[in-house]
């Protein structure tokens, strides 16, 4: 996929359920109870459950891959600035990452990202390098 300065990438969108967060606990070993417990997640300050940042991170890595048909990450970042809270039915949530190519220069392609679930932005500053 060739990629230019000022290309807006088509959003990308990924649901998230309980089930979701189930089988990223036992992919990854993070079995922590905000991520599975409204009783813990509550007790301990948040809206309800919450899904796993480095799970968020993973579907913008998805969404990267296949908007550059899996082109070579340099660099991928980003802030946790707010949670996605994921309901306990069978329709969950969803996270929708968005991209605008930024620069191409000598090979890297640096792509601006929006990470959203519903109307709330969930990481900041989120960036993405890639080798063209």
């Amino acid at each position: 996929m060739a990629l230019e300065a000022g290309a807006e990438l088509a959003p990308k969108t990924y649901p998230i359920t309980r089930a979701s967060l189930v089988r990223y606990a036992g992919a990854s070993g993070d079995f922590n109870p905000i991520h599975w417990s409204d009783r813990v997640a509550t007790a301990v300050g948040l809206p309800g459950v919450i899904a796993h940042g480095m799970f968020t991170m993973a579907l913008v890595a998805r969404a990267v891959a296949e908007w550059t048909d899996g082109a070579e990450v340099v660099d991928l970042g980003a802030k946790f600035t707010n949670p996605v809270v994921v309901p306990d039915d069978d329709e969950g949530t969803a996270v929708t990452v968005d991209g605008t190519v930024k620069s191409v220069d000598d090979g890297l392609v640096t792509i601006q990202l929006t990470v959203t679930s519903g109307d709330q932005k969930v990481l900041g500053m989120p960036k993405v390098t890639v080798r063209a």
